[in-house]
């Protein structure tokens, strides 16, 4: 609601509750929350249910008005006598986890913090100032302390993204400034802010003006500083009409953007996804994070810091009252979500934490205390004991050539999945065939390659037993690097390929145990594979009849292609054929050992409809620029 809206509500029905009229009072909560006041919805929401109000939303909202207010046992009894007589599933759902949420609070309280913080008083004024970013020694932030520009729908000013000369926290006033006109528009509200790595790029959240067709709300928009000057803003493809894309950021290396949207199919208000950039320089494979991470409430404001630690603001996950800084973490396969705690967190909204470097940084709150709306504070990490273990993953993707000697096969995608086959993190290779990954402690992890033209492959890696025991250690970040090397081979048809220890029973052709391990392995390759079509054929050794062997070959093939149909491989793509003795790869075999090479199980690809496989384009494809930050040059620090 806006304050237009809000201030018709007031005049109409008064600020105080209206006696016998529940959807009145009702009506003037609302506006009180939605204009991000909510202890004083609190009387309305009292008055709406003790009059009978028939949105048991009050109830919710009542709670959450006392939350705010610190007043948690009030706000677990309103809630404890609401759900069993709850009528709406998902108010009763959301009313249960607020519940579960505020039995943790007296936890919270008691987790010690070693942060300090303080008010950045030189930056904040009576205004908003919020969504602080450091990059190339200056101080970016959005605010709408520019009382000349202001947005009649709310009455108060637009916001504008503005930057200052800073040395970590202290700032140098002479230099501050709002960016230039090109970005920040006399019309339209601008927001948060992410600055590239490299400082030469820049994705930030503004209003729709009107100009981008299809679409309203927030959306994100890109822009590059080059020559002195910022281009002009375009919107990114991964934005969705009608819903809210905002809070970006981006990953340390620059290859990830985070942001957090309302877009359908999400687990609460607004979530956190991540998107990946591909070689043609756009976002792309837009993902949510997961329940694990999102939660019933609004979760925005992502960041991940140099040691892989996600942080974001939430007001679904258990915290002292509005939004609270919580930090995710990853280990053994799971993702543990920890509150940071007071004095980082309070009663009030607390977000947008950034560092600018592993113990200090900045974030934002509208806490009691400060200059006036937001305001920007900074934060040190005192603890003692800290200590950053980073490990990664290193490889190569080879291939053999025609004289089978091992070579670098460059522009591959190589993708970090778990057991559960979440993708954690995709890359492409470059000239040198080189991949580098993120990965954690205690997990086990598959490997993908993937190139056209080349069999999709797996490769193993753990983890598990190899971390490191931060008591031990005396450096404050500590590096782990692991390396490893996918071999690719080509798809050429009608090529034998041999399936290893595929044995049958003398005169048998049913699949033993051992023999399902491995055609298991052919069937994942055809999973990956989608578009191969392929002929299974067995070989026996020459030491029965000629009608006999090829017989049972045959069978023993038709056997193994019946295993691969019943694990879901279609039936079309498969074909089964029996050689007998004809193709004898040692003739007069003496040894058991010779007559077992003879008697061997093969595939070969009889047919193949190539596929884009997301990109794997060579170095000198053209590409579309507008957003490809990372490959360009410029004056940077804009």
């Amino acid at each position: 609601m806006n304050n237009a809206e809000f201030d018709a509500v007031i005049s109409k029905l008064g600020d105080s509750p209206v006696k016998n009229s529940p959807e009145e009072n009702m009506m003037v909560g609302d506006a009180y929350r939605k204009s991000n006041r909510l202890i004083e919805s609190i009387p309305f929401y009292e008055a709406a249910i003790k009059e009978g109000a028939p949105d048991e939303a009050a109830n919710l909202y009542l709670a959450q008005g006392l939350k705010v207010e610190q007043r948690y046992e009030e706000a677990q009894k309103v809630l404890d006598n609401y759900v069993p007589r709850a009528r709406d599933q998902k108010i009763k759902a959301l009313a249960e986890k607020e519940i579960h949420n505020l039995r943790k609070i007296d936890d919270l309280k008691e987790n010690q913090s070693y942060y300090r913080v303080k008010n950045l008083d030189d930056i904040n004024t009576e205004r908003a100032e919020y969504s602080p970013v450091f990059s190339g020694n200056f101080l970016y932030f959005t605010s709408n302390r520019d009382v000349a520009k202001i947005y009649r729908a709310t009455g108060t000013p637009f916001t504008d993204i503005y930057r200052v000369a800073s040395k970590g926290a202290n700032v140098n006033l002479s230099t501050l400034s709002a960016l230039d006109p090109m970005i920040n528009h006399i019309d339209t509200n601008e927001g948060s802010v992410a600055i590239s790595p490299d400082g030469t790029s820049m994705i930030f959240a503004k209003g729709n003006d009107g100009k981008a067709k299809g679409y309203s709300e927030v959306n994100l928009f890109f822009t590059r500083y080059r020559n002195g000057k910022w281009s002009e803003p375009v919107p990114l493809s991964i934005n969705v009409a009608d819903a809210w894309d905002s809070t970006p950021a981006f990953s340390p290396d620059g290859t990830t953007l985070y942001f957090s949207s309302t877009r359908p199919g999400g687990h609460g208000g607004a979530d956190l996804y991540q998107a990946k950039v591909n070689r043609r320089g756009r976002w792309v494979d837009v993902r949510n994070l997961g329940p694990e991470i999102n939660s019933a409430g609004d979760d925005v404001f992502p960041y991940v810091s140099e040691d892989g630690s996600l942080y974001f603001s939430s007001d679904g996950h258990a915290g002292f009252g509005k939004l609270d800084i919580f930090r995710a973490v990853r280990e053994g396969g799971h993702v543990r979500i920890e509150n940071l705690g007071k004095p980082m967190n309070s009663s009030a909204d607390d977000f947008g934490l950034y560092q600018f470097n592993l113990t200090k940084g900045f974030f934002t709150s509208n806490r009691k205390g400060g200059k006036g709306d937001d305001d920007i504070y900074t934060f040190v990490n005192d603890d003692p004991d800290l200590k950053v273990v980073n490990y990664f993953l290193t490889g190569t993707t080879v291939t053999t050539d025609d004289a089978d000697e091992e070579i670098v096969l460059p522009n591959t995608k190589v993708s970090l999945t778990t057991d559960n086959g979440e993708v954690l993190d995709e890359a492409f290779t470059n000239a040198d065939g080189k991949f580098n990954f993120r990965v954690y402690p205690e997990e086990h992890y598959d490997l993908i390659g993937e190139k056209t033209d080349y069999f999709t492959v797996r490769k193993d890696f753990t983890t598990i037993g190899k971390t490191v025991d931060k008591t031990t250690l005396k450096e404050f970040i500590t590096n782990v690097t692991f390396e490893t090397k996918i071999m690719m081979d080509p798809i050429v048809l009608e090529k034998a390929v041999v399936l290893e220890n595929i044995y049958y029973d003398l005169d048998k052709f049913d699949i033993r145990p051992d023999a399902a391990l491995v055609l298991d392995s052919l069937v994942q390759i055809m999973n990956d594979n989608p578009e191969i079509y392929i002929e299974l054929g067995s070989h026996t050794d020459d030491r029965a009849d000629d009608n006999y062997n090829l017989r049972l070959s045959l069978q023993r093939a038709q056997s193994a292609v019946s295993y691969i149909i019943n694990k879901g491989v279609e039936a079309k793509r498969i074909t089964a054929k029996g050689y007998g003795e004809t193709q004898l790869i040692i003739k007069k075999a003496k040894t058991e050992e010779e007559h077992q090479r003879n008697r061997r199980t093969e595939f070969k690809v009889l047919r193949y409809n190539p596929r884009d496989r997301n990109d794997d384009l060579p170095p000198d494809e053209p590409v579309d620029e507008y957003d490809r930050f990372f490959k360009d040059s410029g004056d940077g620090n804009g």
